[in-house]
């Protein structure tokens, strides 16, 4: 493969990761420079696959689309120096995100079965809009959210099963934290996250969620909105102990990522539940000031 090929589609999927808005850093300057490109390599191929689902511009090519992400991924998991790509059997190729990534398979063995969980959650969220039960939304975030943080872990030589449940918790709690946080943007793609089990435990139903972006927030549904924080915050404190099993920038930044989320979620808490009025998101100030308290504590 070409060098200097590979080295412009590493930046390119850089390029993404910088350009794109989450609670929590990914491939930032916090991590090794030498580890940096690869986690963004994983970075780049979810969040474009990602857009497919969510975008309006891909609206009714979604699941082809998809479905052309995953062909291709599988080329290259099959001979990663197909990564340049054969235009009698992928149609996206040549793709520098596919360059960096088969690169990033090959040099620590990723299992490619979590690359294609991913494509799973994003296909799920063109067809299935609504959620039966707290279990049925775990299973959607074992697809959506687990195999990033399990990826990240291989990239950093870690294979224990214990280490990969914590980041579980870890990576479901963030998946959780973003649902609450984007609940009015879903809304309006007719999307919603929240188990229709505990919907009904409180007394909310879909009915209530339209008046309430209108009329303001309902007590049940405060107390709804309440229940669904503490379950992603608990996440959360269960997998932060993952934070002391790993060592140097890859702590801090699993320091920041565990800070993020939770942030999230406080405001949530001080806006009473209004997730409707204004979107809870971290200004740069506030991500600065997280910074620091993970560099000091």
């Amino acid at each position: 493969m070409d060098e200097l090929r590979l080295q412009r589609a590493y930046r390119y999927c850089q390029w993404i990761t910088d350009h794109h808005y989450e609670n929590f850093p990914v491939a930032s300057l916090l991590l090794p420079k030498e580890k940096r490109p690869y986690v963004a390599a994983v970075y780049a191929f979810a969040r474009s696959a990602d857009d497919f689902a969510d975008e309006a511009k891909y609206q009714g090519r979604s699941l082809e689309l998809l479905g052309e992400w995953r062909a291709a991924l599988h080329v290259i998991a099959r001979d990663p120096e197909r990564g340049e790509g054969d235009r009698s059997n992928l149609d996206l190729a040549p793709h520098p995100l596919f360059l960096a990534l088969a690169d990033t398979i090959r040099r620590f063995g990723l299992p490619v079965q979590l690359l294609d969980d991913l494509l799973t959650a994003f296909a799920m969220d063109v067809t299935k809009r609504r959620y039966v039960d707290w279990e049925d939304l775990m299973n959607y975030c074992r697809y959506s959210a687990n195999p990033v943080g399990r990826l990240v872990l291989t990239i950093f030589g870690h294979s224990d099963p214990e280490m990969f449940r914590l980041s579980d918790c870890i990576c479901t709690g963030l998946q959780l934290a973003n649902h609450w946080q984007d609940l009015r943007i879903d809304w309006g793609k007719d999307l919603l996250y929240v188990p229709k089990t505990l919907m009904d435990q409180f007394g909310v139903g879909e009915e209530d969620i339209q008046r309430i972006q209108t009329d303001g927030t309902a007590e049940a549904f405060r107390a709804l909105m309440q229940e669904l924080v503490d379950r992603a915050d608990a996440l959360f404190k269960e997998g932060e102990p993952l934070v002391e099993k790993v060592s140097g920038r890859l702590r801090l930044e699993l320091k920041l990522t565990v800070l993020g989320g939770r942030a999230i979620l406080r405001q949530i808490r001080a806006s009473d539940y209004d997730v409707f009025s204004r979107r809870p998101v971290l200004s740069g100030p506030q991500k600065a000031g997280l910074f620091l308290h993970a560099v000091v504590s």
